[in-house]
């Protein structure tokens, strides 16, 4: 099955629209969340194609779920989606899979 990105698009940009009126920075850290199902991904993998792209790695759950931050960028849905993508083809390489994002206040 492939992955959706024209969807994944979409739920990042809705997020801005839903948060209109709402205050945020014009910079932030954003942490993307990606979560695994196979036992023997290569987290090792994951991490050193993340960061050659300039992501910084972090494993608060050891076995399931991989933070990759970046930042500070600009807070738009463009900027995010941009970082976000990136990301994700990186994910998709190594199996593991998209879980949101948030801001790093």
């Amino acid at each position: 099955m492939s992955h959706d990105f024209a969807f994944q698009r979409r739920e990042t940009f809705d997020t801005f629209r839903q948060s209109k009126g709402v205050a945020l920075p014009a910079r932030a850290m954003v942490d993307y969340a990606f979560f695994v199902e196979e036992e023997d991904a290569d987290w090792a993998g994951f991490e050193r194609a993340l960061k050659a792209k300039g992501f910084r790695t972090a494993r608060p759950d050891e076995d399931e779920t991989l933070i990759a931050s970046v930042g500070p960028i600009a807070v738009t849905a463009e900027e995010i989606w941009k970082w976000e993508e990136i990301a994700t083809r990186i994910a998709l390489e190594f199996d593991f899979f998209p879980d949101g994002w948030e801001l790093d206040l």
